[in-house]
């Protein structure tokens, strides 16, 4: 039986990470609002369950998600064991942010991109202020894909100048491009790649190169959006794809692996959220949630046993590729 509270090695810092972690996007109020009640409840739950591992980040929520994620670790007495990643790239500055958004509870500021030495420094000292943490373990280089060169050539260094002033123990990127992704692995020495979308039951493309990319070169790599913003377990109009509208041929692809899973009786969503660890370079997820019951639910269907041939029949029918080890 899988077992989320399994720790496994992360990074090479030296840190142990459940193999299913907390992402807390949602808490900065993605697609829909969240309660500062819900917000408590949700982290108490994950600490409560055998989650120490969350990841959050300034611009979810312009600041929103980090304040929260803060005060619940806090109130649940996890703020010294919890393992925490967050993310450098935007400065929030004050004012009132008009423009398009897809979170819901914002904080009144506005996000600026800021890949510079002294822009990393300040984005990480303001989110440990805002988190009322004296640290946090890990740092990813959040969507550089419009500022790759920037990102490789300022923030990496001041990162790795962090990591060996013991600032932080492990290093990496955060990005939804699996080729970008690769420019990392390749270029700089980062520990750790947060991929989002790109390796998931409904779309792999980070098996053509991120991920032995990632085994040559011993980085460990994370699986995020395992249900590619909601279409993979809900394949209906109006579903979403990568934070927006899910195309025709995005909605099909989603139907049709539920057709070829429901003979075997057991839900899409344990599907989703088991299959990016098959890959050896995945050693861990991150799964969303916006309440504690949520996270529950993933987490049950995370420990249903699989039938041993489902992968080979979603092989056979031509709807996920094989793993090549």
């Amino acid at each position: 039986m899988p077992n989320h509270r399994e720790l496994v090695d992360f990074g090479r810092g030296g840190l142990r990470v459940s193999k299913v972690g907390l992402g807390t996007a949602p808490l900065g109020g993605m697609f829909s609002s969240v309660e500062e009640s819900s917000s408590d409840d949700l982290i108490k739950t994950a600490t409560s369950a055998g989650v120490n591992y969350f990841d959050t980040a300034p611009f979810y929520g312009h600041t929103k998600s980090e304040k929260r994620l803060g005060r619940g670790l806090h109130l649940a007495g996890a703020q010294s064991s919890a393992i925490v990643s967050t993310k450098v790239g935007r400065i929030l500055v004050e004012g009132e942010y008009t423009g398009p958004t897809i979170f819901r509870d914002l904080e009144p500021c506005s996000p600026v991109f800021d890949y510079s030495a002294k822009g990393v420094r300040r984005s990480f000292e303001e989110s440990l202020e805002r988190m009322k943490l004296d640290h946090v373990d890990i740092l990813f280089i959040h969507d550089p894909e419009n500022h790759m060169d920037q990102a490789i050539d300022e923030a990496y260094p001041e990162l790795d100048k962090m990591r060996s002033e013991g600032l932080v123990k492990s290093i990496g990127v955060g990005i939804n491009f699996s080729d970008l992704a690769t420019r990392f692995v390749r270029e700089t020495d980062i520990d750790i790649v947060l991929i989002a979308g790109r390796y998931t039951l409904l779309e792999q493309t980070a098996a053509k190169d991120l991920l032995p990319a990632a085994l040559e070169r011993n980085v460990s790599v994370l699986a995020a959006g395992v249900f590619n913003s909601g279409v993979l377990v809900n394949p209906n109009d109006g579903a979403t794809y990568d934070y927006a509208p899910a195309s025709k041929k995005i909605i099909d692809h989603a139907k049709a692996l539920h057709e070829a899973i429901d003979p075997f009786g057991v839900p899409v969503s344990a599907v989703g959220l088991q299959f990016p660890l098959r890959h050896p370079a995945v050693k861990a997820i991150l799964t969303g949630a916006r309440t504690g019951e949520e996270l529950k639910s993933n987490l049950k269907d995370f420990a249903i046993d699989l039938p041993k041939d489902i992968w080979d029949s979603l092989e056979t029918q031509g709807l996920i590729q094989p793993v090549e080890r």
